[in-house]
């Protein structure tokens, strides 16, 4: 797989699903009906990554590539929690003074482990729906058109966000903060199409570097 798929298509999709997680520690804007976190700012670019990469290697290499970034947070993660043991405090301290600031920003950069296992699974799931669906659809629409690419692509970006979402709220928000079932579909369903639209936008731009890959 590493040797298929350009490097620097695999260090921007594991550097942005990293980034993501760290960025959806801090709220984008929050509704009755609604509510985003800043890493819904990056959670398109894996998700259209992988649409290209099934475009151009087929579905198992996507959901391999899905896999090793995964692994890699995973990793990372593991090192954020034994750095932040050290004694040291953090450069905004010595700004304030404030020993709260050094606590909030260790409880922001280490986070949840509970939260960080349950979007390595949502993130497992939804690429492996991803993969499946876009391959699927493949079989149908065999014409290597813009029109085919984005049909598979908003199709199988759409069900698996939809998925990640849900995985997402099933194993942390219900049991964490008692979510009711309404709250856990109606959160999948409208961030699903707030993502979904991101990748409407920015698909033309993945399928020219898709066609230009070929």
């Amino acid at each position: 797989m590493l040797r298929r798929v350009p490097s620097l298509v695999v260090t921007a999709f594991v550097l942005t699903v990293v980034s993501m997680n760290l960025l959806a520690n801090k709220e984008l804007f929050h509704t009755d009906w609604i509510a985003l976190d800043c890493g819904f700012t990056l959670s398109w670019i894996p998700f259209l990554i992988m649409d290209c990469i099934c475009w151009l290697y087929g579905g198992k290499t996507a959901a391999r590539l899905s896999i090793l970034a995964v692994g890699i947070n995973l990793l990372m993660f593991g090192i954020f929690k034994l750095v932040l043991l050290t004694p040291g405090m953090w450069g905004e301290y010595y700004v304030t003074e404030q020993p709260i600031v050094n606590e909030v920003l260790n409880r922001t950069i280490g986070g949840s482990t509970w939260i960080v296992l349950g979007s390595a699974l949502a993130m497992l799931v939804a690429s492996l729906v991803n993969s499946l669906t876009n391959i699927g659809l493949s079989h149908v629409f065999r014409k290597q058109k813009f029109a085919h690419f984005a049909v598979r692509s908003f199709t199988s970006t759409g069900l698996s966000q939809f998925v990640d979402n849900l995985v997402f709220a099933l194993v942390v928000s219900v049991p964490l903060f008692g979510w009711t079932m309404r709250q856990t579909l109606m959160c999948a369903l409208t961030c699903a199409m707030a993502e979904l639209i991101l990748e409407i936008c920015f698909s033309p731009l993945g399928y020219v570097l898709t066609k230009q890959a070929e």
